[in-house]
């Protein structure tokens, strides 16, 4: 039987480290519901005691039924002048009610002498006192001995007493961390077999990507009997990122036969990484290893005719074992699997070989061209692929719709927005007025469709995220519009695409109220 690899995301903390990168509440819930959908065996939270946002996770994450995945909050070891029993950070790690902790503590003597400015045995102390603390109020303690393989290579009879001191205290598992990114795979093989020979209890890999072996270095930390590995999905994290779990996890499956998730949860492994990447507001890297749209795309001669015959000449897994597919970028002709896939996920079963299955790829492909990018955003695929079916009646046809910015001299910016929409043989007319464009569109939107769909009133607005898709034409560029909307029972996500932002963002808007009154019916 193949052995478990338990995988430990930090997308939600260490991710959102890196710049750019920046993920609201609301989004880091609906991409720990996702993970826990997909067989994340840990999802790390955020640092309790250091943000509001953070706080404000720990305390919604309650309120959400997760099938598998284990919520862990993370901080450091109490300071050098507190107990544990006293000490602000240890208490705000309790207070998450997580059945998991992640504590972080200096492995490296430089740092201690110099960053916390203490004894080193006062350093082991502090380690000891901080992990059975939280023991002894029944939390799964995994400790990151940060630094480590830094201090290893500078002083290792410290190093090891500080993971030592991390056993005694009843840590369930050490990790160990390239910190800085700065070691090469031989360095991690040859440590962490020494670590592995003097560690009784499960071992762990946290590595970063400063020296670009963050994913290779996860590997072999994996084969020198690590079976907890920690990183982020797209490689997101502070300076160059962490280790990427969009390789990292396949690689571990496909290639060195550990069990990871489930053969069925790996499919959807693509969909996932787009779906962190759009939420974060981050374009995704064409080029990325498994997942990217480029990662099994072929373009002209050769290698086109040698794929069209066999795929194996030229890709080294079968793309579907991840959620991707071949592209023959020669002749535009780029699978769509996946579509069926998302589709039934959707409750919408197609049949691949009829027409109508052909015009909604054709449909989809054509959208995709224009800058459409439906990973983020099954409601409008799901409106979408019942229009192309004769299963999406409309709601409500626009007229018209117009809006207005002013700028003032003493109250500043001002938006103004008046809707005509037709339901049956009515026409109905509204204005609104809001803190932008946008904002206004919606508020004279409702105010037009309320009085014939009053549960509307139940529809909020979450999250409104704007993409500029071809930054080179400058103010002429195409926008992408993502919408989050829920009506307090279900969430869902729409998109507009269009040169103007005012008419990408109309589309989305109309798309979250379609979507709402189609949930309605059924």
């Amino acid at each position: 039987m193949a052995v478990k690899i338990d995988i430990f995301d930090t997308t939600l903390r260490d991710g959102t480290q890196g710049e750019g990168v920046n993920l609201s509440v609301e989004d880091k819930i609906r991409i720990a519901l996702r993970m826990d959908e997909f067989g994340i065996d840990y999802i790390e939270g955020g640092w309790p005691g250091s943000n509001p946002k953070d706080i404000s996770f720990f305390q919604k994450i309650k309120e959400v039924e997760l099938k598998h995945s284990k919520i862990a909050a993370f901080g450091s070891t109490r300071h050098a002048k507190n107990s544990a029993a006293n000490d602000p950070n240890i208490q705000e790690l309790l207070k998450a009610e997580t059945e998991v902790v992640t504590i972080f503590g200096k492995t490296w003597d430089f740092h201690v002498l110099h960053a916390l400015r203490v004894e080193l045995t006062d350093n082991l102390e502090m380690i000891e006192d901080s992990i059975r603390h939280l023991k002894e109020h029944g939390r799964y303690v995994i400790y990151d001995a940060e630094h480590f393989f830094d201090g290893y290579k500078a002083n290792a009879d410290y190093a090891l007493k500080t993971l030592a001191a991390a056993e005694n205290a009843g840590a369930d598992v050490i990790v160990l961390c390239d910190t800085n990114g700065g070691c090469l795979p031989h360095e991690i093989h040859e440590i962490t077999r020494v670590v592995k020979g003097g560690i009784s209890g499960q071992l762990g890999i946290h590595t970063h990507n400063d020296s670009g072996c963050a994913s290779a270095n996860a590997l072999a930390a994996v084969m020198e009997g690590a079976t907890h590995v920690q990183g982020t999905f797209n490689g997101f994290g502070e300076r160059c990122g962490n280790a990427d779990l969009s390789n990292v996890i396949p690689s571990l499956q496909l290639k060195m036969g550990y069990e990871v998730v489930p053969d069925e949860k790996l499919k959807e492994l693509a969909h996932l990484s787009l779906f962190i990447s759009e939420l974060a507001n981050i374009p995704p890297r064409h080029n990325q290893p498994y997942v990217g749209m480029s990662a099994f795309a072929h373009k002209g001669g050769i290698h086109v005719s040698a794929v069209q015959r066999d795929s194996k000449t030229y890709e080294h897994i079968n793309p579907e074992l991840v959620g991707n597919s071949t592209r023959v970028l020669v002749s535009e002709l780029s699978g769509q699997s996946n579509i069926f896939h998302r589709a039934e996920a959707l409750g919408i079963k197609l049949e691949k070989n009829s027409p109508v299955a052909r015009r909604i790829l054709e449909k989809i492909k054509h959208l995709e061209n224009e800058g459409y990018f439906f990973e983020a955003a099954d409601a409008s695929l799901s409106l979408l692929i019942r229009k192309e079916l004769g299963r999406r009646r409309p709601f409500f046809e626009l007229v018209a719709y117009r809006v207005l910015v002013e700028q003032h001299l003493t109250d500043g910016l001002w938006s103004e927005a008046t809707v005509r929409v037709k339901i049956g043989d009515k026409i109905y007319f509204m204005a609104g007025d809001g803190d932008g464009p946008v904002n206004a569109l919606d508020q004279a939107l409702r105010k037009a469709l309320e009085s014939y769909y009053p549960q509307l009133n139940q529809l909020r607005l979450t999250d409104f995220k704007v993409r500029i898709i071809d930054a080179g034409r400058g103010t002429a560029a195409k926008t992408r519009v993502l919408i989050a909307s829920t009506d307090g029972k279900s969430e869902w996500i729409t998109m507009g695409v269009s040169d103007n932002m005012i008419e990408a963002s109309w589309n989305a808007l109309v798309d979250s109220i379609d979507y709402k009154l189609l949930l309605d019916e059924q």
